[in-house]
């Protein structure tokens, strides 16, 4: 089992990322994208089980866990920026990138820029679209009107609605620690970006390998949106994990450490 390093990356304008680091330079760059109010603490059991053949990386984006929270820049095009000025902070060239839940959204925005710095997409549980899902609409009355400190048993609720299979106690009350350190602005303006940004637009221009992964009982994302990934995305590939929810990376550690590896492998002989 690899140890994880937790370092920071200091971007521009002084914004500091913490972030995890496991394996080492002769690993391929894979780049971990957390989603809305996680941290890097949220791909810790992939980080765990990553084999010597990957060099992983997992920054907490701005505004959540234990990053520089600034008052704005919560747009999905503003989290792209950061991470490509993450990976020019840390020297990353070139990496494939792994997006779990709206995380994917801003890899997808940067791979369709800048393809000569992504190797290969992985895209776990992402969403195509979100304002027109009564689920989104629903978690938008409750986040709109948050105030800080955020209620705990809302934010255990929300945890809780990702999974459709026993997950650890002990990790879930780690996760549910780490969104509590978001600000409830950076709950709102996360989501109000979310919303009001054309998601299905971020598929545009992606010509890099790409492979999607879905839980099938994810209460989120629909079968639909993968068969929009592979009907836009020229040659992307779907891999269903039959009885897994929204998260399958705390789901199915194993299995996702197993496809992002078989696919990084397969990214670097396509290059």
């Amino acid at each position: 089992m690899p140890a994880i390093a937790v370092h920071k990356a200091a971007l521009r304008e002084g914004l500091v990322l913490p972030y995890a680091e496991v394996g080492g330079p002769s690993g391929v760059p894979v780049v971990l994208v957390h989603g809305y109010a996680d941290s890097w603490w949220t791909f810790e059991p992939l980080l765990r089980r990553m084999p010597a053949s990957l060099h992983a990386y997992a920054p907490t984006q701005r505004g959540h866990g234990d990053a520089d929270k600034p008052p704005d820049g919560y747009l999905p095009e503003d989290f792209a920026t950061d991470l490509v000025a993450f990976m020019d902070s840390v020297g990353i060239e070139r990496a494939v990138l792994v997006g779990g839940s709206s995380g994917g959204v801003q890899a997808r925005i940067v791979a369709g820029r800048y393809p000569d710095r992504v190797a290969g997409l992985v895209l776990l549980g992402v969403p195509v679209a979100l304002a027109d899902k009564p689920a989104a609409a629903e978690l938008w009355e409750a986040v709109r009107d948050l105030e800080d400190p955020v209620d705990r048993d809302f934010v255990e609720r929300f945890a809780l609605g990702m999974t459709a299979e026993p997950v650890a106690r002990g990790f879930l009350e780690t996760i549910v620690e780490e969104n509590l350190k978001a600000p409830a602005r950076v709950w709102r303006e996360t989501l109000r970006g979310l919303l009001e940004t054309d998601l299905r637009a971020t598929l545009a221009g992606i010509l890099v390998p790409t492979l999607a992964v879905w839980g099938d009982q994810d209460p989120i994302v629909t079968r639909a949106e993968q068969q929009t990934v592979l009907d836009t995305v020229i040659g992307s590939r779907l891999i269903v994990y039959e009885g897994a929810g929204h998260v399958v990376y705390w789901e199915r550690p194993e299995r996702v450490v197993r496809d992002i590896a078989d696919f990084a492998d397969f990214a670097k002989s396509a290059a």
